[in-house]
């Protein structure tokens, strides 16, 4: 340090107009770069908040393939369904328009019932893929349901924060994952008509139902591997956006700090209450002192002062204790109130270091605080 100083000195002796800028004048005091992994209370309240690592991507993938699942499972039950709702209206329109004309009313009141009709029979499909969308949001981010993402922002409305989410990386991701998916969409529908080319020329040949069949399963082959696409896609997507979280979710080393005020108390405000707790026990303790029997010392750093009083404890009290500058206090008070000081360095530490306030003296104390009880009780018989 003292070889750069010279170097520095010379600089400046040969370039008088050389301007010294210390670098520290331009570091962040606002606690610097978020580097630090979110604690839990910042993750705890970002839940709150309606802030989780979910993939939208993975949801879609997984209502999908429960969805054509479904399909698969009850195309026959709802085909059935479909056809004999189709032959009760189609007979109810014939037997309607022999009775009169073919209103709007009832033109509108057939078509909500077969709608409704329509609705029942793939209610269980419905159902199947509503189950399967909760489960696997439920397993993404756990249930604590809330309402506060729905609350309406005006920071949302910023256009300059706006501008800025247009072009930010997220979008940008977003961008990538449309494209993706729409390409391999539309390869995969290519390859499906592709393949499926001659059994489309054949729906001439077919009757009708033969031909919804096939109609049918066409479509939910293309279902399913439509849904395998999102699933590897949701994978992906669901890795990024537990990275991404993790990463907007660091904290710096001042909002941990500023955090832990909050949660755990300002040190210092802390050590205040702790000051003023020690100053009215000291208070309460000095009170307390006239009562004293005897004070034991060590004889210069610690002093300790026992009550004994057989209709209060079976056994005596320590009813102050003090080191150093208190311990000098205490003294001087039991001089003041001519409270016997006996020195006994062991009792004296013992006292200290293992006896609290108010409490009685350990079992093991007994012998030792007899034979000073003794000699007190002794000079006092004597006086």
């Amino acid at each position: 340090m003292q070889g750069l100083e010279f170097f520095e000195r010379k600089d400046l002796e040969l370039n008088p107009g050389l301007l010294r800028f210390d670098l520290q004048f331009f570091a962040n005091d606002e606690g610097g770069e978020k580097t630090e992994e979110a604690t839990p209370k910042k993750l705890d309240d970002a839940r709150k908040e309606g802030q989780v690592a979910k993939s939208q991507e993975l949801a879609t993938a997984v209502t999908l393939i429960a969805l054509f699942g479904g399909l698969k499972v009850f195309s026959g039950i709802i085909a059935s369904n479909f056809a004999d709702s189709f032959g009760e209206y189609y007979n109810s329109i014939e037997t309607y328009s022999r009775n009169g004309p073919f209103t709007s009313s009832y033109a509108s009141a057939f078509i909500n019932s077969a709608m409704g009709s329509i609705l029942i029979s793939c209610l269980p499909m419905f159902a199947i893929a509503v189950v399967f969308a909760v489960i696997i949001n439920v397993f993404q981010v756990k249930w604590q349901p809330t309402l506060k993402p729905l609350i309406p922002k005006f920071s949302k409305l910023n256009p300059i924060n706006g501008f800025k989410r247009i072009f930010s990386l997220d979008k940008l991701v977003e961008l990538l994952k449309a494209v993706v998916k729409i390409g391999l969409i539309a390869y995969l529908a290519y390859s499906e008509l592709t393949d499926s080319a001659a059994l489309v020329n054949s729906l001439y040949d077919m009757d009708l139902f033969g031909a919804v069949a096939m109609i049918g399963g066409l479509v939910i082959d293309f279902g399913f591997r439509v849904a395998i696409i999102y699933v590897f896609i949701g994978l992906i997507d669901y890795i990024y956006q537990k990275f991404k979280f993790s990463k907007d979710m660091r904290m710096t080393k001042q909002e941990i700090k500023d955090e832990f005020k909050q949660t755990e108390g300002d040190p210092k405000i802390k050590g205040q209450i702790r000051q003023r707790m020690r100053e009215a026990s000291q208070r309460r303790m000095m009170q307390q002192l006239p009562e004293a029997d005897v004070v034991i010392t060590n004889p210069t750093h610690l002093a300790c002062a026992i009550k004994y009083d057989k209709t209060q404890a079976e056994a005596p009290i320590l009813i102050a204790k003090g080191a150093d500058f208190l311990a000098q206090k205490i003294k001087e008070e039991a001089k003041k109130h001519d409270i016997p000081i006996v020195e006994n360095k062991p009792l004296a530490r013992m006292l200290y270091h293992n006896v609290e306030l108010d409490e009685e003296i350990p079992e093991e104390l007994y012998q030792m605080t007899a034979e000073v009880l003794a000699y007190v009780y002794s000079l006092k018989e004597g006086a």
